[in-house]
């Protein structure tokens, strides 16, 4: 009986024109597209955590043997008090990350997308000044990984549209 709804249930969604944007795993061709891109150097503390978030998501299909995109990304990291208390003393902080990004492909030098993602972070601050900066230092690497996640999302579906249009 279990079977059966469960199947009665899936029915329905079989027409609905979702797939896997991976399907295929490390051979498909988001992914080795993925793998084919480069990106540079990134300044600041906050591009190296970006960076290496990225490289981590972008090379999971391992080493394609050249690139055909870069990844040229700019980064805006914000530090903002948000609750001050009567004594004048920041009693919370907003951490904020902001990416502008723009896939380029090597070929031909065409701009494939120009967008943007971020995310930020709430922070107590508290009476110890290590444990603040450790906590703020804490939310920069979270954010990079948040931020560095949407930006290979949005960079798969990219290169998942372009391989359909290629292939119409």
């Amino acid at each position: 009986m279990a079977a059966f709804l469960a199947f009665a249930l899936g029915l329905p969604l079989s027409g609905c024109g979702l797939q896997p944007l991976y399907s295929g795993g490390a051979s498909s061709s988001v992914a080795q597209g993925l793998a084919a891109i480069d990106v540079p150097a990134i300044p600041g503390r906050d591009g190296w955590l970006v960076r290496n978030a990225l490289q981590d998501r972008l090379g999971a299909a391992g080493d394609v043997g050249g690139y055909r995109y870069r990844l040229d990304v700019r980064l805006d990291d914000a530090l903002e008090a948000l609750g001050v208390l009567n004594d004048d003393t920041i009693s919370r902080e907003l951490r904020i990350l902001r990416s502008r990004y723009q896939l380029v492909d090597l070929s031909t030098g065409e701009i494939l997308l120009d967008a943007t993602a971020g995310s930020d972070a709430g922070i107590d601050v508290v009476s110890s000044e290590y444990a603040t900066i450790a906590a703020e230092q804490r939310a920069l690497e979270n954010l990079a990984q948040e931020v560095a996640s949407r930006m290979v999302t949005r960079v798969a579906l990219t290169l998942r549209e372009r391989e359909r249009a290629v292939s119409q």
